[in-house]
């Protein structure tokens, strides 16, 4: 009797050992402690540099690399691309390379790292954020390539560069934990457009090639996500005066409501100049990317001498402007309403 149990408690302590491991191997950032379970899997990320609470970083599933970067892209002529007019693109052209990265790829990849006219990019979308951004991936005389932690902030991917394994904030570009804290990428001038505008745009451009190792492009796994009530794995604050889900254009310290820029249709503040129009699938609505509702093109450029130049700016949700910019300052109409008026 003893014998046997004995051989049930050693059964127990196996399975909970398992269990554990399980826990570890595929959510390391829930686990109490978990700080220390990083610097077994992340022996090169130097963790006595910080500029966050690491409790604010929690496992969105997967495990380093675990959604995989694109780091040797290959294109086809936009012209040879068959895709639905209406699905969205990261559009971005340097020294007059111009390239589009589907959405219905990146959903699967989150990071692309390329050469664009001779420049070394990073090209990234977060889906819980619907943070699409693009940086300058030279740091100093360092060249990085970036990869996935599987880690997420406020809901927002974790980036870690391949050559001092930081990690990176990816919607502020910023390094958070190791050699690179502190440091800010340099973000680059990019747009969220349908293909039928990029091809009009640029009809010598080029389009990323889908991964033959990969499949499942064109579907979005985050069904409905962008009309839910509450962001996914999220815990920091939300915005008391608009819902968490609601589309902003952010530019700097700025935001508008995509409602707000639909109503005028264009926004003007000084040289700053907001467009929209019809045309472009939702990436997170429907299963299928090309089903989903049309949330329109934005364009954000300011006046120049020689004409209007493309601005960085991002199209995301109130909760994460809340979240990185919890100073920053969302018009809701336009002009601005005065105080007592």
């Amino acid at each position: 009797m003893n014998a046997l149990k004995s051989l049930f408690s050693f059964k127990a302590l196996m399975w909970a050992v398992v269990l554990l491991f399980a826990v570890w191997w595929f959510m390391p950032g829930l686990l109490p402690g978990s700080s220390l379970l990083w610097k077994v899997s992340w022996p090169q990320t130097d963790f006595s540099k910080s500029s966050v609470d690491p409790s604010e970083i929690i496992s969105g599933g997967p495990r380093k690399d675990g959604i995989p970067s694109i780091d040797n892209p290959t294109f086809k002529p936009v012209a040879d691309v068959k895709l639905a007019p209406t699905v969205p693109v990261i559009s971005v052209q340097i020294n007059g390379d111009a390239r589009a990265y589907p959405l219905g790829i990146l959903m699967s990849h989150e990071i692309v790292n390329d050469r664009i006219g001779g420049k070394k990019v990073t090209v990234t979308y977060c889906p819980l954020c619907n943070a699409a951004i693009v940086f300058d991936a030279k740091v100093g005389d360092r060249e990085l390539e970036f990869g996935t932690t599987g880690k997420l902030r406020n809901s927002d991917l974790v980036m870690y560069d391949r050559q001092t394994e930081s990690w990176w904030q990816q919607f502020l570009g910023e390094g958070i934990i190791g050699e690179y804290t502190g440091t800010r990428l340099k973000m680059l001038p990019s747009r969220i457009e349908a293909f039928a505008i990029f091809k009009k745009r640029f009809p010598n451009g080029k389009v990323l090639n889908p991964s033959r190792t990969f499949g499942g492009y064109g579907s979005n796994p985050y069904v409905g996500y962008d009309t839910e009530r509450y962001p996914f794995l999220y815990k920091g604050p939300l915005p008391k005066d608009m819902p968490a889900m609601t589309r902003l254009v952010v530019v700097g310290e700025e935001a508008w409501t995509i409602d707000t820029l639909k109503q005028h249709l264009k926004i003007e503040k000084g040289d700053l100049v907001i467009t929209w129009q019809p045309g472009q699938n939702s990436a997170l609505d429907s299963r299928t990317i090309a089903k989903g509702r049309d949330v329109g093109n934005v364009v954000v450029q300011r006046k120049t001498a020689t004409g209007l130049k493309d601005v960085v700016h991002d199209i995301t949700f109130a909760f994460v402007f809340k979240a990185f910019k919890p100073n920053g300052v969302v018009h809701k109409s336009w002009p601005p309403q005065k105080a007592g008026s």
